[in-house]
């Protein structure tokens, strides 16, 4: 799905750092939207927390690396690292180039089963409405910075 100019897929949820969460199984694979790649521009370093680390909600994970921007991604799913993408050390254009297949981050383990109460579903019409309304918001957000 089109919202601007950026690209979403429908079978993921999102949050408010720009990170999607697709369920796989009884996992999440976990990475960042097209609107954070477009933002980022070319990415050229990507670091990942080994597996079993667990994770906060609110509390970083990642930390990827622009020409740019240095920045900490943070997670808003509680539960442990149980595989991350090892191509991205190599490879870390592939956030920029493949965001939601190739460029995925980790895989976690959800610590329960309530984990997408604070994620917006682009599948349910309350949960699109107020992604682009966060949306468009991030980007008047943006626009101000850079005046």
């Amino acid at each position: 799905m089109k919202i601007g100019d950026y690209e979403f897929l429908e079978d993921r949820l999102y949050d408010k750092e720009h990170v999607w969460y697709k369920m796989e199984g009884e996992t999440l694979r976990v990475g960042v939207s097209d609107f954070f790649q477009k933002m980022a521009n070319e990415i050229v370093f990507v670091e990942l927390p080994a597996s079993g680390r667990v994770l906060e909600i609110g509390k970083p994970f990642a930390s990827i690396e622009s020409g740019k921007w240095v920045g900490r991604v943070k997670c808003a799913v509680e539960g442990a690292v149980i595989g991350a993408n090892g191509e991205l050390k190599d490879f870390p254009y592939l956030l920029n180039d493949s965001p939601y297949d190739e460029g995925w981050l980790i895989d976690i383990k959800p610590a329960g089963a309530d984990f997408a109460s604070d994620l917006f579903d682009l599948n349910d019409p309350a949960g699109l409405s107020a992604f682009e309304g966060f949306l468009e918001s991030e980007r008047q957000r943006i626009a101000d910075l850079t005046k």
